[in-house]
């Protein structure tokens, strides 16, 4: 074993819930009769707390504003619920196996408490992680403070452990902890920006190509 724990980013890397990210931030865009962000634009900011990705989708607006569209947004991935937002192929029996043989996993993710807390309870994966940490509870990546909070509570190295994310903010955020990443091509950013940050490797199926690098 070359890591003791292995850090998951959720959306765009776990959970196949991009699409329904850029939908709920199109809708609150539209009704806050604000500009409606591309689907490309909304994509770029996958993975940063709410305020923040307002900040950078809205620059122009005042905090008032941006602290609206959060509510917004919010109110509108509520109103989404039946919209399927499923595990990618093989990921939950990657993470039994995982557990199984003895790595320590956990989850920094750009979601809230309450939204993570549901997405864990629905995919039956609550068990397999020994801590998660999300956008309310910290600092926005790529600032460091998930996996340093992380490494505390579980007594882990950062020389022992991994980043596993879809996004430069993912793997800069490994980066500015001193921990290694291993991005994934499927989901926010393309490989060709992932490799700004330096990962170790990109993979395009982290249930059947994460074993090789950990």
């Amino acid at each position: 074993m070359k890591y003791k724990l292995i850090i998951f980013d959720w959306d765009g890397t776990l959970m196949d819930s991009v699409d329904k990210i850029v939908l709920c931030m199109q809708q609150a865009a539209q009704q806050q009769k604000q500009t409606i962000p591309t689907a490309q634009a909304v994509k770029n900011i996958v993975g940063l707390s709410l305020l923040k990705a307002m900040q950078q989708l809205f620059p122009d607006l005042s905090l008032s504003q941006q602290q609206d569209l959060v509510e917004a947004y919010r109110e509108q991935y509520l109103l989404h619920q039946h919209l399927n937002t499923p595990l990618y192929d093989g990921i939950f029996e990657l993470l039994i196996d995982l557990k199984a043989k003895g790595y320590t996993l956990a989850v920094a993710t750009g979601k809230g408490r309450n939204g993570l807390d549901s997405m864990l309870q629905i995919t039956n994966t609550s068990t397999l992680f020994a801590a998660t940490i999300c956008a309310d509870e910290a600092n926005s990546k790529p600032d460091p403070l998930m996996i340093n909070l992380l490494l505390d509570k579980l007594n882990i190295a950062s020389s022992d452990t991994l980043m596993v994310g879809d996004s430069s903010y993912d793997l800069d955020m490994a980066t500015n902890a001193g921990v290694k990443s291993l991005g994934v091509s499927y989901g926010v950013h393309d490989p060709e920006m992932l490799l700004l940050s330096n990962p170790i490797a990109i993979v395009d199926c982290l249930a059947t190509q994460l074993h090789p690098h950990i």
